[in-house]
């Protein structure tokens, strides 16, 4: 944009004739419009006439030119050399035209100098057999040919390939980690069985931490959500879970599908201990009476209640048993009580039994066909779910066979038209498939948002791309040890990027590069709302980057966003405990 009056009288002679308020959109300060043409008045630079009925500014070199071509009466005081007549003084006005527009049709600078577009037309024609001018279809959708100067319609054709260029670029981590945030509807305050229903597809066949999908996974999709939304899918008979692996004593790896799928992705886990007499009379009894209530099992294996406890769950995290609810899976994380059941009193069997007990569908025989009807389920389930799949991505879910399993079904689907191939995410695999409305949401996270936006995600949440799909950020003045996507574990993405990362356990906070900056503030005030979400009992870092919390260089920060120092490090209380008395309530 112009900036001076010198800028505002080479605007006038590059384009010809131009309003006060055209003016005054192309410089960088509008209200000095007016002075800056009056001083070029006054310095016989720039002369006021009127066209079309309308106030117009021309450079006082051109007012003979405007004068034999558009009949415009010359103001009092322009020097007579010039108002010399010149040569086709219309031609001159329409090439300029030509040179400071896009492509335009005869009407459109006839209607703007009040002429007959007779006369317009026959210079574009003049102009045309001299070659300086084009005459063709260059708008989409026009009405008529249109004209245009021949370096115009370079310079539109240099931009248009540019512009073609970067929709085809790859975008980098951030945008991507955008994307997963929105494409699962991350914080999108839709709720009810609906929305659980939605999340459910979307999750479909990927082994989480029990312990974190009801705290942390479905929170952050299903606004307000209730574990009786679960239940009640479950005992409609639409949702089913099984078993992937123990994590621990009291946590394991759940797997949720919609039930008539439940024996696609029901593959039985390695390493469980399931080959005792136990086990096997669990399973007799499971194969032979169907589902059954805890007592009836316990009364049909004839053992005890405690050591038939053990194997069912070892059968559950094997991947052969499930129950009917979800109700055991949550009680695993309830306190537990020691010593026998009370006798004589009912509800004395541990909550972790709840439920009707039966065995998990048999896999079909392998077969070609059977094989690849599951490759086509489980390529469908990680197009829902990650909307772009990367062989990064396939390959952090652990499947079986790994992305090999099931490229052919995306290439298969790729030439039928049905996703899309090609480079989207920087850094990761060239072979990358694509839902179409996937690429187009993608790309336009390219820029991230004017305000930054900060989010808490559990570290296996499948929407934070880090430790899976993408590597984990790094500062070079920091050395420590890998960072894990481990349940109980949790990241902080500010505008997509990963700035704090919250070891198990909530005591030990590592910050990342991108917590610097305006991006600091932004980060700890989701830290803060985090720790003080409902049932929270607050936050109390004792270690930062391997420090003591209280000596560390970002101290200061975070006692600004509401942490106090005390002798374990710093704390954040929730407003529930800030309340005495409230731990009982």
């Amino acid at each position: 944009k112009a900036r001076n009056p010198d800028h505002v009288h080479d605007l006038l002679r590059r384009i010809g004739d131009l309003s006060e308020y055209e003016v005054s959109v192309r410089i960088t300060e509008p209200e000095m419009a007016a002075p800056w043409l009056v001083l070029l008045e006054s310095g016989h630079r720039a002369c006021r006439v009127r066209i079309g009925g309308e106030e117009r500014w021309i450079p006082i070199e051109d007012t003979g030119r405007f004068r034999d071509a558009l009949g415009v009466a010359p103001p009092q005081g322009v020097p007579e050399v010039f108002l010399k007549p010149g040569t086709e003084p219309l031609d001159g006005l329409v090439a300029r035209y030509a040179r400071t527009h896009s492509p335009f049709v005869a009407a459109d600078p006839a209607h703007r100098w009040a002429i007959p577009e007779s006369l317009v037309r026959a210079a574009l024609q003049r102009l045309e057999a001299s070659g300086a001018v084009l005459h063709g279809d260059f708008r989409p959708g026009g009405t008529e040919r249109e004209w245009c100067d021949p370096d115009v319609l370079r310079a539109l054709r240099r931009r248009s390939l540019a512009r073609l260029r970067r929709e085809v670029e790859p975008v980098d981590g951030a945008a991507f980690a955008r994307f997963l945030g929105r494409w699962q509807g991350i914080g999108s305050g839709a709720r009810g069985a609906d929305r659980l229903r939605e999340v459910l597809v979307q999750l479909e066949g990927m082994s989480l931490p029990a312990s974190v999908l009801e705290r942390d996974v479905f929170p952050a999709r299903v606004h307000d959500y209730q574990p009786r939304l679960l239940d009640e899918l479950g005992a409609s008979g639409e949702v089913a879970w099984l078993g992937r692996g123990r994590l621990g004593k009291d946590d394991g790896r759940i797997v949720l599908t919609r039930r008539q799928h439940l024996s696609s992705f029901g593959a039985v886990s390695e390493g469980e201990d399931c080959d005792t007499p136990l086990h096997a009379a669990i399973l007799n009894a499971l194969r032979s009476g169907g589902a059954l209530f805890f007592v009836d099992l316990v009364a049909a294996v004839r053992a005890a209640l405690g050591d038939v406890l053990d194997a069912l769950w070892d059968l559950v995290w094997a991947g052969l048993v499930t129950n009917d609810t979800f109700a055991p899976v949550r009680a695993l994380a309830w306190p537990k009580r020691h010593g026998p059941p009370p006798r004589g009193r009912a509800g004395g069997l541990p909550p972790e039994t709840a439920g009707r007990w039966s065995l998990v569908p048999t896999t079909p025989e392998a077969t070609a066909t059977t094989a690849t009807a599951r490759a086509h389920e489980l390529a469908n389930a990680l197009l829902e779910r990650y909307g772009v799949v990367t062989r990064e991505a396939v390959a952090a879910e652990g499947i079986a066979g790994g992305f090999s399993a099931v490229y052919p079904v995306f290439k298969a689907m790729e030439e039928g038209g049905r996703i899309r191939r090609g480079y989207f995410v920087e850094g990761l695999g060239a072979a990358q498939f694509a839902l179409p409305g996937a690429v187009d949401r993608l790309r336009a996270e390219r820029e991230a948002p004017d305000e930054p936006e900060a989010r808490v995600l559990a570290a296996t949440d499948p929407a934070n791309p880090y430790g899976a799909a993408l590597p984990w950020p790094r500062r070079d003045d920091q050395q420590r040890r890998g960072l894990q996507r481990s349940a109980g574990a949790y990241v902080v993405l500010v505008d997509g990027e990963a700035a704090l990362y919250l070891e198990r356990g909530g005591r030990s906070l590592v910050t990342l590069p991108a917590f610097a900056g305006d991006r600091i503030s932004v980060a700890l005030a989701a830290v803060t709302e985090f720790a003080g979400r409902p049932g929270s009992r607050g936050l109390t870092l004792e270690r930062i980057d391997g420090e003591p919390a209280t000596e560390s260089p970002f101290a200061g920060q975070f006692r600004e966003a509401g942490f106090v120092s005390g002798y374990r490090g710093l704390t954040f209380r929730s407003a529930r405990e800030a309340v005495p008395g409230a731990r009982g309530r």
